[in-house]
């Protein structure tokens, strides 16, 4: 929208109203979905930095936006960045989570998670395991159709997202996980973790969402669950089957004693779980994802506040970031940030995205998995820049963008 030949807005002496105009200003951006203020009002941004951006829609309700901030004139020296954005329609679409191979171990690409789903977009998602027999299992809360299928890790925030009614809704919440394995309406045992390596002294409970078996050492004792009672025991064995209407409790120590004790063979027992989440979101969640720290809050920079643990230099340094947030018009944002490429792009610190997602409106805001692991997808095209020699990472999951 231009303001060119327009009538202007003029003061008592003809002058225009510097107001004025930057209301105009506003309002021209914003119709074209964007909300972006000044660059050079951005704290830790460099002042005044010179910036190009290419807006294409790639469907109704979905526009992606690159960003070039910065001196791109040599292959060295200032600063830059290259970010890419997803400005999405709630009505228009749906997220859906998408899961490696679908199985709570394992890695794959976002690009081959969207195309073997059929999705118009996709962005990495949650933090995982990047080793090991475990490899690709969530470091973080995920829920999926009212069930936890991992449980949150070192007090991270979730991303809660639900497409029922008329628009897809998104909202970022600490998450509170409980459960208990109970044995004959009596006996009780506190699950420590869903779907995950067992530590000692620990009861791990195992889903058919996981894997065909728990994977697990011979080192406790597990025992196969189906129908509400206990079907077999196997004591010094491990990785045991996982029944497809069932569970199995996996347990060590003080944890394998109890089991031995109380779960034997036709024994009935029940397991109870509590899940909150805290903002309540005001929906029903279809899946929530583990990420943190929480960028934004009420408009407002949170990630200073955000109680989760986080490797040295993790907020400090200018990593490749990925972020998800929303609007206060309810339009969703995917956010990557190019990084560890000097010639291309530096990566962000936790303080400069925080400041990007504010400079595009968003509300509430989360941090995603990063470094490597940052890609974003759109029409089975990577559009970013992954920093991995190899290029685009696999992951964990990804979060899936459809047209409804």
């Amino acid at each position: 929208m231009s303001l060119i030949g327009q009538r202007p807005l003029c003061g008592q002496n003809g002058i225009p109203r510097l107001h004025d105009l930057k209301m105009r200003l506003l309002a021209a951006l914003a119709f074209f979905g964007l909300a972006f203020a000044s660059a050079a009002a951005t704290p830790g941004l460099p002042e005044k930095p010179q910036e190009t951006r290419r807006a294409g829609t790639i469907a109704p309700g979905v526009e992606h936006v690159e960003i070039r901030r910065g001196d791109f004139s040599s292959d060295s020296g200032a600063d830059r960045w290259t970010v890419n954005v997803l400005v999405l329609d709630p009505s228009k679409i749906r997220l859906s989570l998408g899961r490696a191979h679908d199985l709570g171990v394992g890695t794959e690409t976002p690009s081959s998670m969207a195309a073997r789903r059929g999705a118009l977009a996709a962005v990495n998602g949650g933090y995982f395991r990047t080793e090991g027999p475990y490899r690709g299992e969530p470091a973080g809360i995920v829920l999926l159709a009212g069930k936890v299928l991992s449980e949150p890790s070192r007090r991270r925030p979730g991303l809660a997202v639900s497409n029922k009614g008329v628009r897809t809704r998104l909202a970022v919440a600490d998450v509170d996980f409980r459960a208990e394995v109970v044995a004959s309406k009596k006996a009780k045992r506190r699950v420590d973790g869903v779907n995950r390596p067992r530590l000692d002294g620990e009861l791990i409970l195992f889903t058919p969402e996981f894997n065909r078996t728990t994977l697990t050492s011979p080192a406790g004792i597990e025992t196969v669950v189906a129908g509400g009672r206990v079907l077999s025991i196997m004591d010094g064995q491990g990785s045991s089957a996982i029944p497809p209407d069932g569970w199995v409790v996996s347990a060590h120590g003080a944890s394998a004693a109890w089991v031995r004790e109380n779960m034997k063979k036709g024994v009935r027992v029940e397991l109870k779980s509590d899940v909150r989440l805290s903002p309540r979101p005001g929906f029903a969640p279809e899946f929530v994802i583990g990420g943190g720290p929480r960028l934004v809050e009420g408009g407002r920079p949170a990630a200073a506040a955000n109680p989760g643990i986080y490797p040295e230099g993790f907020a400090a340094a200018r990593h490749p970031r990925t972020a998800a947030g929303v609007r206060a018009d309810g339009r969703i944002l995917l956010v990557t940030v190019d990084g560890r490429q000097p010639a291309k792009s530096v990566g962000m610190t936790i303080a400069e995205l925080t400041s990007l997602l504010l400079e595009l409106g968003a509300v509430e805001a989360v941090n995603m998995d990063g470094g490597g692991s940052t890609a974003m997808v759109v029409r089975g095209r990577v559009v970013n820049s992954p920093s991995d020699p190899i290029g685009e990472r696999a992951v964990s999951d990804a979060l899936l963008v459809f047209l409804r």
